[in-house]
């Protein structure tokens, strides 16, 4: 599997497993995440977007601060000017984050599981560690578009060495959203960068450092995935998906691993470990 999975991250700048959990562990971590609506709060309703300036993650604590903690992030078509929900709180998400890995028995059963631990070890990670979790809704009708971005981007270090773990609970269409990549595109370097921002003075926390590139659409192919497949996803591949405009839903559990050893996690990316709970590692190789 080593050169297999390498050859391919290193060519395309992703892979894919099929069958990579069980169809048990598939329905146990859709269970996991359909339930999670029921704990989000019904004040302060945080708008999540990458497209849309509704959004506010720039400039929330609550969502800069959630590297340790659960955390809920809506839909901006499930939410009106005043915080109401316009569709059932079952379909009102867009994802919950960053640290279910740690706070949540069922996703960290499976992060810090030996399969996982494996394919870290084939991809030659000396002393891998999680750096953040996301369960990602993308529910009929409401689940937005992700646009072109590169992992990187948020995830930065030197060298680059964060690898995305994808896993559909559903099965991924180019319909429901599966991810659409441009193979290669990791080649070519770290094309923008999204920091804490260096003036105090300013209500945005967290900054890009460039203007966005302009990707041709032609140059993206779509990657549909079965339920319980593995997606992995090099730090510096150009992806992005599509709104959900079907009637199916499109859950997905996803991690980022990082390397630790000679390797520098930038101390500007926007997501920092705490001092109580630092990103958890996966194994020694030494």
């Amino acid at each position: 599997m080593r050169n297999l999975l390498i050859d391919q991250i290193a060519e395309d700048g992703f892979a894919v497993i099929d069958d990579f959990l069980t169809a048990e562990e598939v329905a146990e971590l859709l269970e996991a995440g359909q339930s999670l609506h029921k704990d989000a709060p019904k004040e302060e309703r945080r708008v999540f977007s990458t497209i849309n300036a509704k959004a506010t993650q720039s400039k929330d604590r609550y969502f800069i601060e959630s590297g340790d903690k659960v955390r809920y992030f809506f839909e901006e078509g499930a939410v009106d000017e005043n915080g109401e929900l316009l569709v059932d709180p079952s379909v009102a998400l867009n994802k919950v984050g960053h640290a279910l890995h740690t706070e949540h028995p069922a996703f960290s059963n499976i992060t810090f599981s030996n399969r996982v631990k494996e394919v870290c070890w084939q991809l030659g990670f000396q002393s891998p560690a999680v750096a953040q979790s996301m369960y990602i809704f993308k529910n009929p009708g409401v689940g937005g578009e992700v646009k072109s971005h590169q992992d990187a981007t948020y995830l930065y270090s030197d060298p680059s060495s964060t690898i995305g773990f994808w896993i559909p609970l559903e099965d991924a269409t180019p319909q429901n959203g599966c991810l659409y990549f441009i193979k290669g595109s990791h080649k070519s370097g770290v094309h923008r960068r999204y920091i804490r921002n260096p003036d105090k003075t300013s209500n945005d926390l967290l900054i890009y450092d460039r203007p966005a590139p302009l990707y041709p659409q032609s140059n993206f192919a779509p990657v549909p995935v079965k339920a319980g497949s593995l997606v992995l996803i090099h730090s510096q591949v150009v992806h992005r998906s599509d709104a959900n405009r079907s009637n199916r839903s499109r859950h997905a559990y996803t991690f980022h691993v990082i390397e630790t050893e000679n390797c520098a996690y930038s101390k500007e990316n926007w997501l920092q470990p705490s001092e109580e709970q630092p990103f958890p590692v996966l194994f020694e190789r030494n």
